[in-house]
């Protein structure tokens, strides 16, 4: 055998989302593109705003000494500086230049933590659903994610989570917005969070640490904003990237952001330089932390996600659909009318319609949707969204 028999085995359990969006290439070559209705993957189809596309042309035509040489593993330090203070507006907590690493988007800042927490064995609870390749992080450095589950609704199960701490557990790791239901997680559940870490921490007798992964904390609506985790617990981490509020997934650039007040904040800064460095990852590519440096708080235009919430929102509940609708990022979460919610995807795809079941992301009996897609996806989508329903009704 060519490959380790770990990846082998990884394959075959290999994410459900890539192998949708790989249905979706076979049934667009046979039927045609236009003819498919792919909501598989979380790819977002909206340009960038200008302020990117001028300060990537402004930063490509610059030239000196040095601009493309490596910079400290962390990032450059106007770079994290600016970020800092962006972060410290949004979290509503004081952040430096040092209390930020710079890294390859935030799977690349996951991978970073997650090396630097765990000892093989360690455990990070992570309510569910939730997106399937944290398994692989953790995994990654001898881990192992720990789930647990949500409310009806997707909130924080807190009981849940206490009942799930032990003196393995090294983390919690909460989405927010979530993928893929579009929960967010409101004030009072966060407080509450970092209660009962802060507590479960003294009685294990070391620090639990709080992740946050927001890379769609700028997506969201009805009025609805990200509370702050660092205001409600100190021991915590924000990971993320600017893929899906800047259009730009492909650039892989993002950052951690660290509590000013992180128990160990030193010791654990230089664990996430190195680590940033041995898993290969070296720095954040150069261009993009330049550009991004200058664009702190631009994103795109999210009123297309908005009204196309609004379409599925309106035409699945017409269709006798059963949704929580969602808070933030662009995904909708319905509950299967069948129990095998694999089989009923089955079903879409024989209207041509491409979803993920549910199970992908520990959620079976649901499956999603991912509404960043053009407008007429969706209203060519719905009458077969309605035809398969018809059958359960």
């Amino acid at each position: 055998m060519t490959i380790s028999t770990k990846i082998k085995g990884a394959i075959e359990k290999s994410s459900f989302i890539r192998k949708m969006f790989e249905e979706g290439a076979r049934l667009k070559a046979e039927h045609g593109a236009d003819k498919v209705y792919d909501f598989s993957l979380g790819n977002p189809y909206l340009a960038p705003p200008a302020e990117f596309k001028e300060s990537l042309m402004k930063v490509a035509a610059s030239s000196g000494e040095g601009i493309h040489s490596y910079m400290p593993n962390t990032g450059y330090p106007f770079v994290r500086e600016a970020v800092a203070g962006f972060v410290s507006e949004q979290q509503g907590v004081t952040l430096d230049e040092n209390d930020i690493v710079m890294t390859c988007g935030a799977a690349g800042a996951l991978n970073v933590v997650l090396k630097t927490l765990m000892d093989p064995g360690d455990e990070v609870i992570c309510p569910a659903p939730y997106f399937v390749e944290y398994n692989f992080y953790a995994d990654n450095h001898g881990g192992v994610v720990k789930t647990v589950q949500t409310n009806p609704d997707f909130t924080l199960d807190l009981d849940a989570i206490e009942e799930a701490v032990c003196e393995k557990t090294k983390a919690v790791l909460i989405n927010t917005p979530n993928n893929p239901t579009g929960q967010v997680y409101d004030k009072a559940s966060l407080d509450a969070l970092g209660d009962l870490l802060a507590r479960k921490s003294r009685d294990i007798g070391h620090p639990i640490v709080l992740i946050s992964d927001e890379p769609y904390r700028k997506i969201t609506y009805v009025g609805i904003s990200v509370p702050s985790i660092m205001t409600s617990y100190p021991n915590s981490v924000v990971v993320t990237s600017y893929s899906k509020d800047i259009s730009i997934p492909g650039e892989r650039i993002g950052y951690i952001a660290i509590h000013p007040d992180f128990e160990g904040k030193g010791l654990f800064l230089g664990g996430l330089a190195l680590c940033n460095r041995i898993l290969g990852y070296v720095n954040a590519p150069a261009i993009m932390q330049r550009v991004i440096a200058e664009i702190q708080g631009v994103n795109v235009d999210m009123t297309p996600y908005e009204k196309n919430r609004q379409l599925l929102v309106d035409g699945l509940t017409d269709a006798g659909y059963e949704f929580t609708a969602p808070k933030g990022a662009f995904y909708l979460f319905p509950k299967s009318p069948i129990e095998n919610d694999v089989a009923f995807v089955r079903e879409l795809q024989e209207e041509l319609i491409l979803v993920v079941p549910g199970s992908g992301f520990a959620g079976p009996g649901h499956f999603r949707i991912s509404f960043c897609v053009d407008a007429k996806t969706i209203t060519g989508a719905l009458p077969g969204f309605a035809r398969v329903m018809k059958k359960y009704k």
